[in-house]
């Protein structure tokens, strides 16, 4: 379903601004009520820990259908893989660099001051909490959908992230088949909102009206104005539910002014949610633990036993206890007690469950990094390896980037910006561009490094070094193969000092100056020199 959201007029009166947003706000519910079933299976199998889409009492338990933890451990190992691999913990997984619109002759200057701002920028996402809440929301990409809030922090921490689980928001999508709007559904306390909401007006009989320990509903919505043509709006109304009354009103312009980050793992044409590899393993989870259920009842009755007894009138079964040196009375040429074989095959169980297992597992990618049980990878097979993962979730990746890197980026630099702590043109790929740099995207640039080396193997095997250094930029090759592997810009010279360096290499040269001055010049230790030989 898509919601073209326009924006309410400011003379539209409260009661109907309220009726307005609601009515959105019920839309977007009753979308998310065709996924409740299929969402709630999943996190029963999966994500115990998670709060139910059903209301539930706090604490309750839900795991009674929990028989293998194989998925459970799975979708953990799958969020810190897939974190590892996108943002990895206390490392640079993006930068920053000079757009189409800057010129040229201004580049190298620019990426250099660029380089320097995107250090100070990880460092603060770095000693946030970025790192753990964004395991609880790859554990929810697992499932299809991840959400997450950014907000500005205090002094110590000026950023702040939160992942939000699936059960509290609802998402509508807009015109241009992507999530416009939020819903997200709190409970709290009375005097608990002006702490979230600092800017909150609640009416003076309202607040003597309710009981300040109870707690109450609140309904927190971010949703697209289209307005105005290129031009990012979104209206954050915050309604008082018990009461039906706006206590916040404002509205956010600019690209990044959304603190909502919604980013799904894969999605069918024209649906709002994310489907995620657990809903490919889901007939392999259940089964599973459906297999360890009836192994486990086969097992008891091995153990226990079973038994058949003659209706002789003198053994009475209710009056039986099975242990060691217990006196059962039985009438004469009585069979007594007859153990009954179980009809269970606990060969066929096993193999069942293995096969099942491993369907589990590569739902998950748990085996494309090979087991921490095996034996430690080189750096090439881990490269290798996280390639073949990158191939894998080819997809998912490049929606990852569009949805998830690119957008809490933009977020983060637009609290900073506000705060005053950088300058920084606008994101927007012609002043300055996204580069990502993680693992997974590196893994992705090896293709064109090696193409790269083959083309060079190719040209110098056929037509000799001479030709190769007269049609290839040599120069531009080393700072091209230097930019995909991530070497920082600090490291390689700029054209000035690369032309400066060359003149007075070239000059060396004509005045025949001996190969150590010149090595003095380059900044590279001078060769030892070899022991003549002595003639014989």
């Amino acid at each position: 379903m898509v919601s073209i959201n326009t924006d309410i007029s400011p003379n539209t009166s409260q009661d109907k601004k309220v009726e307005a947003i609601l009515k959105r706000y019920k839309e977007a519910d009753n979308l998310k009520a065709q996924w409740k079933d299929k969402f709630e299976e999943a996190y029963e199998y999966c994500l115990p820990q998670r709060e139910s889409f059903y209301d539930e009492a706090a604490g309750q338990k839900r795991t009674d259908k929990i028989f293998d933890e194989t998925a459970v451990v799975g979708i953990q190992e799958f969020a810190s893989r897939l974190q590892a691999g996108i943002v990895p913990t206390f490392a640079r997984w993006a930068n920053f660099e000079a757009g189409v619109e800057i010129p040229e002759e201004n580049q190298e200057e620019v990426n250099a001051s660029l380089d320097d701002i995107t250090q100070y920028i990880f460092e603060i996402i770095g000693n946030s909490n970025f790192n753990s809440e964004v395991h609880e929301a790859f554990m929810d990409l697992a499932i299809g959908t991840g959400v997450m809030v950014i907000e500005e922090g205090d002094a110590v921490n000026p950023i702040k992230f939160n992942a939000i689980p699936l059960p509290h928001v609802s998402l509508m999508n807009g015109p241009t088949n992507k999530i416009d709007s939020v819903y997200r559904k709190r409970q709290c306390k009375l005097n608990e909102i002006q702490v979230m909401y600092p800017n909150a007006e609640i009416p003076k009989e309202v607040m003597e009206s309710m009981d300040e320990n109870k707690k109450c509903t609140i309904i927190d919505g971010v949703y697209q104005v289209y307005d105005e043509p290129n031009v990012e709006k979104f209206k954050h109304c915050v309604i008082l539910l018990d009461k039906k009354v706006i206590i916040l009103e404002e509205m956010f312009e600019g690209v990044g002014s959304n603190p909502y980050v919604c980013f799904r793992w894969n999605k069918a044409s024209g649906e709002v949610y994310g489907r995620g590899p657990i809903f490919n393993a889901m007939s392999a989870i259940k089964t599973t633990n459906l297999t360890i259920q009836l192994i486990l009842e086969n097992a008891q009755m091995s153990i226990s036993g079973i038994y058949q007894v003659e209706d002789d009138g003198i053994v009475n079964p209710d009056n039986i206890q099975l242990v060691p040196g217990s006196l059962i009375p039985i009438a004469p040429n009585s069979k007594g007690l007859q153990p009954v074989n179980s009809a269970g095959r606990f060969d066929v169980a096993q193999l069942v469950l293995e096969d099942m297992r491993n369907n589990i597992k590569k739902a998950l990618y748990m085996e494309t990094l090979g087991r921490p049980e095996g034996t430690p990878m080189t750096a090439t097979e881990v490269a290798e390896r996280m390639a073949d993962l990158s191939r894998q979730i080819g997809s998912s990746f490049g929606r990852l980037q569009s949805e998830f890197v690119i957008p809490v980026l933009r977020r983060v630099i637009r609290i900073l910006k506000d705060q005053g702590r950088i300058e920084l043109p606008i994101i927007n790929g012609r002043e300055v561009k996204v580069q990502a740099i993680s693992p997974l995207a590196r893994s992705q640039y090896q293709q064109d490094i090696s193409d790269i080396n083959r083309f060079h193997e190719i040209i110098a095997t056929t037509f000799g070094p001479q030709v190769l250094n007269l049609i290839v930029k040599q120069d531009e090759v080393a700072k091209h193969i230097g930019k995909l592997m991530n070497i920082p810009e600090k490291l390689l010279r700029d054209s000035t000092e690369q032309q400066a360096l060359a003149q007075q290499v070239e000059g060396m040269a004509q005045q025949g100056q001996l190969e150590g001055d010149i090595n003095d010049v380059m900044g590279s230790p001078q060769a030892p020199q070899r022991p003549a030989q002595t003639s014989q």
